[in-house]
Order: structure tokens, then sequence, then C-alpha cells
């Protein structure tokens, strides 16, 4: 029997993908875009938004919906992201918890906090150390609560910073490499858990097929690498030098404290969990933005 699934932020750059592989599937999925967005037409385009005080589902019932929907750390304003991200959420519930019968939750790895050097899984507490990751986790704990209540299966996957040729690694990394404009706060030393965008959403999927609920996940690759090592390689593949530093004020001016926090604090995890229901395409980042450069060398966008 073909399963219904509903996609929020079914037009981002990790939602979008996802869409398409759950229609490849031969799932029937709904996309909840916003109005003047261009969703996939094989999928049942609903307009909305998730501060919309109604959104209209038309009687249509899903086996699972995944929340990726949420406004980006660029946000700076706290009020805009508690509308969004928080209250949002709290909206699309409302509308969705006679509907769906779990709920997948996507957010970061940013709910861990500062960890030091130590290796971390999904036992390890959650100490949130900015307003976007706080209002995410509020969010996510409010998902958590209601669902439980209302009988309705839920898990969340935490992501490391997921690259691909769209989105931030193409349009703050490449493309500022290529015009020697890129600079890394701190110099980049700095531990990140990277992930190919499509391990990202065939993680996700799997999480559904395996009905592995009343879970969190650890989504990332199986190689922890500094930023700057990451960044270095990806400017060997372009052929261009290496990134310089930028002081760490001077970024936070630019893009505000909270993403720049986000963005320099080290974190070395485990995705032991995850690999047990999904086998990585990109087990580690050189293999990923290998390919992701080779594809935008076909497509004559570098």
């Amino acid at each position: 029997m073909t399963k219904s699934v509903l996609v929020t932020g079914a037009t981002g750059f990790i939602g979008s993908r996802l869409v398409n592989e759950l229609i490849n599937k031969q799932y029937d999925v709904t996309s909840l875009i916003r109005k003047g967005k261009q969703g996939n037409p094989k999928s049942n385009i609903i307009y909305g938004d998730l501060t919309d005080e109604k959104i209209d589902f038309k009687d249509l019932k899903f086996d699972c919906v995944f929340h990726l929907a949420s406004h980006t750390p660029l946000e700076k304003n706290k009020k805009i992201l508690e509308k969004v991200n928080l209250e949002g959420t709290k909206k699309l519930f409302k509308e969705i918890k006679d509907i769906t019968k779990s709920i997948i939750y996507i957010s970061g790895l940013g709910v861990y906090g500062e960890t030091g050097e130590k290796i971390i899984d999904e036992s390890q507490e959650y100490n949130p150390n900015t307003n976007f990751v706080k209002i995410r986790l509020d969010a996510e704990k409010y998902l958590k609560e209601k669902s439980l209540e209302n009988k309705i299966d839920f898990s969340v996957v935490h992501f490391g910073d997921v690259y691909g040729p769209d989105g931030w690694f193409y349009e703050m990394l490449v493309k500022r490499l290529k015009k020697n404009m890129f600079r890394m706060p701190k110099g980049g030393d700095y531990f990140k858990g990277f992930v190919h965008v499509e391990d990202a959403v065939g993680s996700m999927i799997s999480v559904l097929e395996n009905n592995s609920f009343g879970e969190s996940f650890i989504v990332a690759d199986s190689m922890p690498a500094t930023f700057k090592e990451f960044s270095d390689y990806t400017a060997d593949e372009i052929n261009v030098n290496h990134p310089g530093s930028v002081p760490t004020f001077l970024a936070k001016a630019i893009v505000g404290g909270d993403l720049i926090k986000l963005l320099t604090t080290s974190m070395k995890v485990s995705n032991k969990k995850i690999t047990k229901i999904y086998q990585f395409k990109y087990p580690n980042y050189k293999e990923g933005v290998t390919q992701v450069i080779s594809e935008l060398k076909k497509k004559n966008r570098i």
C-alpha cells in the first residue's frame, strides 16, 4: 500500500530533494510551500505558511509528516524566529494531529552546545548556547510531548552541516572561494560533522521505513573534520587558494552572533546509531565534496 507523506519546507535545499526522492520511491507526497514558490509538480501542492491562521489540508491523511520548515540562523530577529520556528510549529501540530500517524522533526547538532574534544552520541544531554537553537529545541520538546499525548509516533533527526550543489556550500563557500572572498572565523580550527545532502535525505526516509520512532538520531558522516580541512579540500577541488581567516568580532558584526557561535562550536559526533538503519553513500567529506564539485562542473556552474 502506498504511503502518504507531508513535507514542510518542501522547496528548501534539503526539503526539495526529500520530495524528489520520496516520489522516486513511489510515495504519495504532499508539499507544503509558501505562495510564489515552485514545488515539485508531481507532488500534491498545498500553499501555506507556518504562520497562517489556517492551512487547508483538504481532508488528506498522512502516514508521516516530515517537518523541515523553519527560519535559518541567518535570521537575527528573535521574535521572528519564535513566530515561525516555535509558534508556527505549534500551529502546524494543531492542524495535523488528527490526520497523521507519525512526525519526523528535523533539527541540528547545535542542540548539544559545547561538547569539547570527546566524541558524542545521542546519549549526550542537550545544552544549547544560542537563541536560535533554544527556540528550535522548544519546538522539538513541544512536538515530542504533544505527539505522546495524541499517540502519534515521533522521532527527531539532528543533522550536521548538510552540503550539496546548492545551499550554503555553493552560495557561501564555492562562489566566494572562486572570488578569493571567503574567510573563516577563528581560522576554521573547529570540528564539524558534515553530511552530503543525499545522505541527509536517505537517512530521513530510513527512519520512516524502519519504523524507528521514539528515537533521536545524529546524522553526519563517519569522518569528523575541521572546517579548515573541509574548506581547504574544497578549494583544492576547484583549484583556488586556501581561504584566510577573519576575526570573530568582525564575522559576528556581518552575519550575527548566533550564526558565528553555531559555526565555530567544535563538535565530534558518532553516527553509529543511524548507520544501523542507513548506509551512507558518502561516508566521508572528501568523497562527498568531490562528487558535488564534479556535478557543479558538469552543469557549468563553476
